[in-house]
């Protein structure tokens, strides 16, 4: 059994994706040092995330069958410290925590909880914008709309609620724990040193943080009020053009992150003077009660209040230029990708000529011709038959004799 277990559970837009592809990256590093982070592909832990919380994903959870079962099982199998680390485990019910922590728990196991966690007032866009991302069009009012609903009936208001509300999530995750296992990293207000996050979460893991080279080729790069709106707009256009398998390549990772967010041309997003208001009062409230809890806090619990806001420019109604300029980069964007999608289908077609050519010639020598006609025959005639069969036997003879 693993004597230390980590569960990394989230929260959603904390840098997670930035930890988890550090941890990928390292992994091998991460094994000589007796840390297990087990996986074989970059989503490994997501597709057991989506197997242990039974949650719809565009098709993908039929990739995730049993996929938490075989990850908990390495884990079990690890004499050392193991991390499973995915942030949508921040909703996971009672239930479905138990089933978790029992399926890496055994004699002499630690097990151990990490929520990393953000203040609201940059958690709200980050969540709008990552809704975005994943084909939604809900307008931005709408959607505050929703998270300031105290029934909380909207989807996107449960789910926000599920992940980011700080307070529960650790009360669902660490309520059977000791509360020194149950760690809350705060993430560093904005304009702190880019790897100060890492070196809070490494120091968790008990890893000296400088060991490590820091990449950010999968940090969740932010897009502006412009760029948000218009993908909200290119969303309704698309939802019954494309398909989820062409969306993810096509306008996720080529047009959002490979291009918009890389070179933002618009203010970034913010909340509006009252939503500031009520996000600040609340997350007073969750810091005071965290403090009473006794929880390891790695950081400050006072970055989980909000800084001053950036100015609000309202994503719903973004200035005609700015978005017409955005929408030339996206177009332009586009065209490149189209550009070099159509090069390299030229490249197949001409490949695959070629191939044709190759075999009809093949087909053209007149020991093929005399084959072809042999077995045509042997379908009738039992004579022709015994000499094929005769012809298949001295060509295996050769072969062999050739491979010895």
């Amino acid at each position: 059994m693993a004597r230390k277990v980590i569960l990394h559970v989230g929260a959603p837009k904390t840098g997670t994706s930035f930890v988890q592809d550090l941890l990928f990256t390292e992994r091998d590093t991460l094994r000589d040092r007796g840390i297990l982070y087990a996986a074989d592909r970059f989503d490994a832990h997501f597709l057991a995330a989506l197997d242990l919380l039974q949650l719809p994903w565009g098709g993908i959870e039929r990739e995730a069958v049993g996929a938490w079962d075989r990850l908990a099982g390495q884990v079990r199998e690890w004499d050392g410290t193991a991390i499973i680390s995915h942030e949508i485990l921040a909703t996971a019910s009672r239930a479905q925590v138990a089933r978790a922590v029992a399926s890496v728990d055994g004699p002499g196991t630690e097990v151990h909880v990490v929520l990393s966690a953000r203040d609201l007032v940059r958690q709200i866009p980050a969540e709008w914008q990552e809704n975005i991302k994943h084909r939604r069009t809900t307008p931005y009012a709408t959607f505050l709309e929703q998270l300031r609903d105290p029934a909380r009936e909207a989807v996107v208001a449960r789910w926000f609620w599920g992940v980011q509300e700080v307070p529960d999530v650790l009360d669902r995750w660490g309520s059977e724990l000791p509360r020194e296992r149950v760690h809350l990293v705060t993430v560093p207000p904005a304009g702190a040193p880019h790897e100060l996050l890492w070196e809070r979460f490494a120091g968790v893991i008990g890893l000296d943080p400088h060991e490590f080279a820091l990449d950010d080729s999968r940090t969740n790069a932010s897009l502006g009020v412009a760029e948000a709106a218009l993908l909200r707009r290119l969303n309704d256009e698309l939802v019954d053009l494309v398909h989820n398998h062409n969306y993810r390549p096509l306008v996720r990772e080529n047009l959002v992150h490979q291009n918009l967010s890389k070179d933002r041309i618009s203010p970034r997003l913010s909340v509006p003077p009252d939503v500031w208001e009520w996000a600040g009062e609340l997350s007073r409230t969750w810091v005071t009660e965290l403090a009473l809890r006794g929880y390891d806090v790695v950081g400050d619990l006072d970055d989980l209040l909000p800084r001053p806001a950036l100015p609000f420019v309202d994503p719903d109604h973004p200035r005609a230029e700015v978005f017409a300029e955005a929408a030339v980069k996206a177009l332009t964007a586009m065209t490149v990708e189209a550009a070099r999608l159509r090069d390299h289908e030229e490249t197949l077609h001409r490949e695959i000529a070629d191939l044709h050519a190759e075999l009809g010639r093949a087909y053209l020598t007149p020991a093929y011709r005399v084959r072809r006609a042999l077995v045509a025959k042997a379908r009738t005639s039992r004579v022709a038959a015994k000499g094929l069969a005769a012809y298949r036997r001295l060509r295996g003879r050769g072969r062999n004799s050739r491979s010895t």
